[in-house]
């Protein structure tokens, strides 16, 4: 039976639950969800989900208000990415423990109740559910490697959250543009969301070593026909309308990861010289998962020397990572040109480890129905 059909069939058997709570009241009534046999509620989770530009306004709230409410009330961490100009994603990062990243989860989809968003963005990776009256949805960011455990076999897991939280689910078929991430609606009552977010959540702690190694959604512009990672042509000239290089490529949580093209373009060049012509010398940071980083490196560092070689910018990587998402830096110097090469040949290597992992882990996540 195929994901999408399976999804389907789910969500038509799913039922709406009863009236929604007031917002500061759900909170106290959420303390008394523990229906879950055995699950431990202080076990750590971040959970992403896409927002609208105006969702993220309503989230936020007037100087930060609503969001430094929601972490008070749930002990969550929370926020949400950056804006990016002419994308109408963003990605809202919850973190805490299963109970609080629920309860989270709930006041925001509360809040967004009363405060509804009355035009859909364009561009939506996932046909959205339709809402009815006294619902709410959010649209979650799960690691395609995760999907099989969130869906069980034969769809049983998936049916076990909707019959338990009256939630209705959908998963999207296609990962998102340079990642291996896949959207999960969940749509319900406010009460009915925070059950299948709770679930949810407890699949994901259960099973978290498949989630390793996966390449997160970065909402970005999208990309000129014939542009090269970062927008940048196959010459290196900036494309029409892209955004010149001494940026970091990190836009939230995660790093762009871009398929090249023909590496046949790519001659070696000499290393820059350092110390002529500085002023023409750029500095450009990109963040990258831990364990993805062996793979750019290379057995005795053959590959990290190729890319210098053929780019002619120096590369230097972190030792240890820059924050608590674990990924470590790398800084790229060198000329306009050199560093979009660099860029265009690391985004490469990512892709092609991305599609290994992808293989591998295919065989969990679409179950077969012919016998």
């Amino acid at each position: 039976m195929s994901l999408a059909k399976d999804n389907n069939d789910l969500a038509a058997q799913a039922n709406n639950a009863g009236n929604n709570s007031l917002f500061e009241a759900q909170y106290e009534h959420d303390l008394e969800h523990k229906e879950v046999e055995g699950l431990d509620a202080d076990a750590p989770l971040t959970l992403r989900a896409l927002v609208s530009t105006k969702e993220a306004g309503v989230i936020i709230g007037k100087a930060g208000k609503n969001v430094a409410d929601l972490r008070d009330q749930t002990g969550v961490k929370a926020g949400v990415s950056k804006v990016v100009q002419g994308v109408h994603d963003r990605v809202l990062t919850v973190t805490g423990s299963i109970e609080g990243v629920a309860k989270a989860f709930s006041l925001i989809a509360q809040n967004l109740l009363d405060n509804p968003i009355t035009s859909s963005p364009p561009g939506t990776p996932l046909n959205a559910l339709q809402p009815v009256a006294q619902t709410s949805s959010v649209r979650l960011l799960i690691s395609h490697n995760l999907m099989g455990t969130i869906i069980g076999r034969q769809g049983l897991k998936i049916k076990h959250i909707q019959d338990t939280s009256s939630a209705r689910m959908v998963a999207s078929k296609e990962m998102l543009p340079q990642s291996t991430e896949r959207v999960v609606e969940v749509q319900g009552s406010i009460d009915a969301i925070r059950i299948a977010i709770y679930e949810i959540g407890k699949c994901l702690v259960d099973d978290w070593e498949r989630g390793v190694g996966t390449v997160l959604y970065n909402p970005s512009a999208p990309r000129v026909p014939g542009a090269g990672p970062g927008g940048y042509a196959a010459g290196g000239a900036p494309a029409p309308g892209a955004r010149t290089n001494n940026y970091t490529s990190r836009t939230g949580n995660g790093s762009d990861f871009t398929r090249p093209r023909d590496e046949s373009q790519f001659r070696p060049r000499p290393e820059p010289a350092f110390g002529q012509n500085t002023a023409n010398l750029r500095t450009q940071e990109i963040s990258i998962p831990a364990d993805m980083v062996g793979c750019i490196i290379g057995k005795g560092g053959s590959k990290i020397s190729e890319i210098r070689r053929l780019s002619g910018s120096r590369i230097s990587i972190a030792k240890t990572p820059h924050d608590e998402s674990g990924e470590r830096m790398f800084t790229i110097v060198g000329t306009l040109e050199a560093n979009e090469k660099a860029l265009y040949l690391l985004y490469g290597q990512l892709e092609v480890e991305k599609d290994k992992r992808m293989n591998l882990s295919g065989d969990h996540i679409i179950e077969d129905d012919e016998e």
